[in-house]
């Protein structure tokens, strides 16, 4: 009989948080600064760009992720299944993702292959850390309360990455370059990737294994195939999850342009001049506009996400989910009706905005984990990581799409990086980008979740009913 405890004690779900900073710092620099940093400082037309984040991110979707997931159900180790792919990969991961922002000077032709080589290891190794890291969270403890605080924290992690790369990297890079991007790029890429791989190293040394399949559940890759595409609520969830990051990839890939392009300069001083003497200094107005707009919506977020697991446990998880994303969707929609002289309207809903989506964040991650429960409850085999396969192929299909989507729309529209001055077109697909385009996604992705089984009452049943099976 098991007598291993799966309560968590605050040091290791600190531990297992920082993982979360560490790969967010590389992700939540793909979502903002990838279209932008191909086109404005790489050089690559809007179409190579695109066709390099479409191609090179659905292979990794497709093909990197269901390999990684299968390899890690079927690692077996002193260290564990998981927490030993957070440990091989810290290193190569810091490494690629600073080759990946860097420029060396090659012919166009030669950029793009460049491009495309550094972005596909960079994928390819965010995969093998960090979807065995998130089905770390479905065996660091099998209590579904546990599981909502962990992921709280998690996410606090997430905002502490997301909070520094679009509040103030932006405005590093400038400084760090000296007013060269290219230069500036290179040498925050430098920092973050040391910061990261010691955090990921904290992650390995901080954190347990406690769900640990039985033997007689073993099974081969084509039986975790099966039980995958006959587990309705993880194929919702993978569509799912594709879908908030198209928005997430479009709507965070547009802001730098929207300040560049659309924010009206001068009303944006004089909104900011009062908060200019108790915030950090920044290279430019549009640099500090960006850092504040993004810095306040983050904060908002995380109040959000301090309410998520009250929430959660109270209504469960698909319900809470499907209402704040459905709320924060209609803010997505009211910048569309603004003018670029409307500063306040455009910080004030953005506020809003990410608020209600604070509250759904963490749930995503915690339904993956349930999803893995509900796998096992039905068929007595676990497949903890090729389950959460799901939210990395969702993950880096819809960045992928939605990093396009910025590219090839604001190319469709004219946009032109040379121009210090865009066309009318191109300043209204800015526009349309961050408003009615990326709120598509969104209300899908809700329109799903009427779908999903998991409610609350269920997930107290499968909870219980596991206990039972794996006291045995």
């Amino acid at each position: 009989m098991t007598t291993i405890s799966h309560k968590l004690s605050v040091k290791e779900k600190v531990g297992y948080a920082l993982g979360d900073l560490a790969a967010n710092l590389v992700f939540q620099t793909l979502v903002t600064y990838l279209s932008y940093f191909y086109t404005d400082i790489y050089g690559l037309k809007p179409e190579d760009a695109a066709l390099v984040t479409l191609t090179v991110g659905l292979i990794a979707a497709f093909g990197f992720n269901p390999i990684v997931g299968a390899l890690a159900d079927r690692t077996n180790t002193k260290m564990g299944k998981f927490r030993p792919w957070i440990l091989w990969t810290a290193i190569p991961l810091g490494v690629t993702a600073l080759l990946a922002f860097s420029t060396p000077d090659f012919e166009y032709q030669g950029k793009v292959i460049y491009a495309v080589i550094t972005y596909t290891l960079l994928l390819l190794l965010y995969s093998a850390s960090n979807l065995p890291y998130a089905a770390l969270s479905g065996v660091i403890t099998g209590d579904m309360k546990e599981r909502n605080s962990l992921s709280a924290y998690r996410f606090v992690g997430v905002l502490g990455a997301q909070f520094f790369v679009q509040v103030f990297m932006y405005d590093l890079i400038l400084k760090a370059g000296d007013g060269n991007k290219a230069v500036g790029m290179e040498t925050v890429m430098t920092y973050l990737a040391i910061i990261g791989t010691v955090m990921l190293m904290i992650t390995f040394f901080t954190t347990k294994e406690r769900v640990i399949p039985k033997p007689e559940q073993k099974s081969s890759l084509k039986e975790d195939l099966s039980d995958l595409f006959k587990n309705k609520p993880w194929v919702i969830m993978l569509v799912l999850t594709t879908l908030i990051f198209i928005t997430l990839a479009m709507k965070g890939g547009s802001y730098v342009y929207y300040f560049e392009n659309f924010v009206n300069e001068e009303k944006l001083r004089v909104f900011l001049d009062p908060y200019k003497s108790i915030l950090p200094t920044f290279e430019n107005e549009t640099s500090f506009g960006l850092g504040v707009f993004n810095g306040i919506g983050i904060l908002v977020g995380l109040i959000g996400i301090v309410l998520s697991k009250r929430l959660a446990d109270k209504y469960g998880k698909r319900n809470v989910l499907g209402i704040s994303l459905f709320i924060s969707t209609l803010f997505i929609i009211a910048f569309y009706f603004y003018q670029p002289e409307s500063i306040g309207l455009i910080f004030g809903t953005q506020i809003l905005h990410m608020f209600f989506y604070g509250i759904g964040t963490p749930i995503l991650w915690t339904m993956i984990a349930d999803v893995a429960d509900y796998s096992e409850w039905k068929t007595n085999r676990r497949a903890t990581a090729i389950i959460f396969s799901a939210m990395m192929v969702g993950l880096k299909g819809g960045i992928s799409i939605g990093s396009a989507l910025v590219s090839s729309i604001l190319g469709g529209y004219g946009y032109d990086s040379h121009l210090e001055i865009q066309s009318e077109a191109a300043i209204n697909g800015t526009k349309l980008l961050i408003s009615v385009y990326a709120a598509v996604p969104f209300l899908i992705g809700v329109g799903l979740l009427y779908f999903y089984e998991i409610d609350k009452k269920m997930e107290l049943k499968i909870e219980k009913e596991l206990k039972e099976r794996r006291a045995i």
